[in-house]
């Protein structure tokens, strides 16, 4: 039972960084791979800042900073030079691993002993119920503001840039700037995940953000087809579908080891996984046809 609970709080960890794929992706439209290097790149700067003894809370804000800076390299790429998004999102990803290596001095770096976001709760003997609700508290907060956003006059100006340029480029509305802040926005929430899972498992590595985008667009779609399917409209609802979708995808992959498969295999298990989840409404379709 343990386990299945690690897997609940590591899908916790990385909701963050579905909501940022679900604003790229969904919202947008644009695949942005410069997931993998934010990603790492929030998990860099918790453990730098831990060495230097800064609070948990107080690293937050220059977390969402590097996070949005990053996004915004891709989506200045993609719209002022006129690059594919999917080469912007390449480029700035191959560019942040020798930053982060940089940065982190060392491929490798433990958080032992350390005042993590997850010491603050202590309502249980059970430390790991502390870690869930330390981690539920924190998204709970997190998902409110995004839903705030996009439900604000810019939220949706937003969120119909993704649904019609065209029409939103008629009305006045500069395209270009909402891709470059929306992008912001989306990997500032991916390095927020890299921030929660540095503090969770206790050290940063340096490759931890390799090949996350695939467990972060599996669980979008996931919830993407849990939103179809229940036919949900309201902005808040999709977020919270969307977060369940991260749990979901965390308890599938457990479920995955439990049955005795060797956990090299796990990134090809994911792969297949998130394969079918895109190919089955399309194989249906075609059925149908």
């Amino acid at each position: 039972m343990e386990f299945y609970i690690t897997a609940i709080m590591l899908g916790l960890c990385l909701s963050s960084m579905s909501l940022g794929i679900f604003i790229s992706m969904k919202i947008f439209n644009i695949p942005d791979i410069t997931t993998d290097g934010s990603y790492t790149l929030g998990a860099v700067i918790t453990a730098i800042l831990f060495i230097a003894h800064w609070p948990a809370m107080v690293m937050i804000p220059v977390v969402l900073i590097a996070g949005a800076i990053a996004g915004s390299l891709t989506a200045i790429i993609h719209t002022r030079l006129k690059i594919d998004a999917l080469l912007a999102g390449i480029l700035v990803m191959t560019g942040l691993y020798s930053v982060n290596l940089i940065v982190l001095g060392r491929s490798n770096v433990p958080l032992l002993n350390v005042s993590t976001l997850f010491s603050s709760i202590q309502l249980f003997t059970n430390p790991t119920y502390n870690d869930i609700l330390a981690a539920l508290v924190f998204i709970g907060i997190i998902t409110s503001i995004v839903t705030y956003i996009l439900k604000t006059d810019f939220g949706i100006a937003m969120r119909a840039t993704g649904d019609s340029a065209t029409m939103t480029r008629a009305l006045g509305i500069n395209n270009n700037k909402m891709k470059i802040i929306g992008l912001a926005i989306a990997n500032s929430l991916t390095a927020l995940s890299g921030y929660l899972v540095a503090q969770y498992q206790n050290f940063t590595d340096i490759n931890m953000g390799i090949g996350i985008v695939i467990t972060g667009l599996g669980s979008v779609l996931i919830g993407d087809a849990l939103i179809k399917w229940l036919n949900i409209r309201s902005i808040l609802w999709q977020l919270i579908v969307i977060l369940c979708g991260s749990i979901i995808f965390q308890l599938v992959l457990a479920v995955t080891i439990s049955l005795g498969v060797d956990p090299n295999w796990l990134k090809l298990i994911t792969a297949v996984f998130v394969l079918l989840i895109v190919s089955i409404p399309r194989l249906k379709f075609n059925l149908r046809q």
